[in-house]
């Protein structure tokens, strides 16, 4: 049930039925007209990536962006590829580097797996300050910390995981291969004590650890548990029934999308099939639901034969802006203590945005959305976003009001090749242009 976890009330009025996916998921093909969300255009796309010769997975999901500290021209855009490891482009959307996942640990052993990542500026180690990127390795149950080196233009990222690093979610090698493993993924330094922490979610359960970051004195990093929290897997109804997000047999509703609001240490979390959930940053308190997806209290039940979901009617207890699954989250700040938390809509290809301000408390906080669609017949938008992240400042001439890198689930026209599985990338976005979008 709800437990100790604060949900707002729900609205009385009741939402039409919407035609439901896989896992609870709509895609309503009229969407797009009806909904009057602005839409942008990409200015730049990495090249496709899918499979390749060898079966690896190489699905792209979720970005981070880097500041070089002496040039603003070579800053890196650092994305995770599950099985396909980590690629580094430049801001012209070109490879710069590609970093493997780790191979299996033993015969017959899950191999690695990156599904998200995120920075860590100026973490303290025995040889001086360095910036990191972090990743959930979701393959092994572990994180991942690469070096940055602003020095390298060839390969600017250097492994320097601990190899004693421990497990996050598992007691054995055989949990491990069972997957309910590391998966989404952010960053977060706190500015009284200057200690940094990474919080990752658990695969196909509600589960999030906070988990300090620890460089050793041989030059690796390593981390610790500090503590967990829960997020529940089934609702109390106003009508007083009670709901359970339909998904694979023996499956939680997951989080993945994560991101942390620097100005007041608030994390929100995107509960794929629920909602956006907003608790402290350091995991101590109680979570609240600031806003749900559509399909909320619908009733489903898993077909086995059909491997999916079939939903019952909509009650009207959903929200009215994201479709599921939501997945990435990002904060854009503006300056002034406020700005904007943005959010995939997965399920109707769109992009929501709400006040950062209003988000912490308990105000209405949706201010509006946009999508990101074709430029070209060369260059398409993102359909079916994972990840996405943002960066406020300027970035040189090509990017002088900033960036949005959003992953892109359908990199057509390259996404016709069956034998090497969907092909997927990412966009990057002018800034600019989401501000005109959300009138900023």
């Amino acid at each position: 049930m709800n437990g100790p976890y604060r949900i707002r009330p729900l609205p009385a009025v009741s939402l039409p039925a919407l035609a439901l996916a896989t896992a609870i998921t709509a895609v309503p093909a009229a969407a797009d007209e009806e909904s009057g969300l602005p839409e942008i255009t990409p200015r730049a796309e990495t090249a496709a990536v899918h499979g390749d010769e060898e079966g690896r997975n190489s699905d792209a999901d979720d970005p981070a962006i880097w500041l070089h500290p002496d040039d603003p021209e070579r800053s890196l855009v650092i994305t995770a590829l599950k099985e396909g490891g980590l690629h580094v482009y430049g801001l012209d959307a070109e490879s710069v580097q590609e970093i493997p996942a780790p191979a299996p640990p033993g015969e017959g052993d899950a191999p690695g797996r990156f599904n998200n990542v995120d920075l860590v500026q100026g973490l303290e180690t025995a040889s001086g300050p360095v910036d990191i990127a972090v990743s959930s390795d979701r393959g092994h149950d572990r994180l991942r910390i690469h070096r940055i080196d602003p020095d390298d233009p060839d390969a600017p990222l250097t492994d320097v995981t601990d190899p004693d690093a421990p497990w996050i979610f598992s007691d054995s090698q055989e949990e491990v291969n069972g997957e309910a493993t590391a998966y989404g993924l952010t960053t977060w330094t706190d500015p009284e004590t200057g200690r940094s922490y990474a919080v990752a979610t658990q695969a196909a359960r509600t589960t999030l650890a906070l988990l300090e970051l620890l460089p050793t004195p041989e030059g690796t990093v390593t981390y610790r548990e500090v503590r967990t929290i829960e997020l529940p897997g089934t609702f109390r109804m106003p009508d007083g029934t009670s709901w359970t997000p339909c998904g694979d047999p023996g499956e939680l509703p997951q989080a993945e999308g994560l991101a942390v609001d620097p100005e007041s240490g608030t994390l929100f979390a995107a509960q794929e099939t629920v909602g956006i959930w907003r608790m402290r940053a350091d995991l101590k308190g109680e979570p609240e639901l600031v806003d749900r997806v559509r399909e909320y209290g619908v009733p489903a039940e898993y077909d086995e034969q059909a491997d999916e979901c079939i939903p019952g009617g909509d009650p009207g207890y959903g929200g009215e802006h994201l479709t599921a699954d939501v997945e990435g989250l990002a904060v854009l700040p503006d300056g002034e203590g406020g700005g904007r938390l943005l959010a995939s809509s997965q399920g109707d290809d769109s992009f929501s945005a709400y006040d950062l301000e209003e988000v912490r408390e308990d105000d209405e906080a949706y201010t509006g959305g946009f999508r990101v669609v074709a430029a070209s017949e060369e260059l398409d938008g993102s359909e079916e976003c994972d990840g996405l992240e943002v960066f406020a400042e300027p970035l040189g001439e090509r990017y002088p009001d900033g960036l949005m890198v959003v992953q892109d689930g359908e990199a057509t026209p390259e996404n016709d090749n069956e034998e090497r599985g969907d092909a997927t990338g990412f966009k990057f976005v002018d800034l600019a242009d989401v501000r005109d979008a959300l009138d900023d």
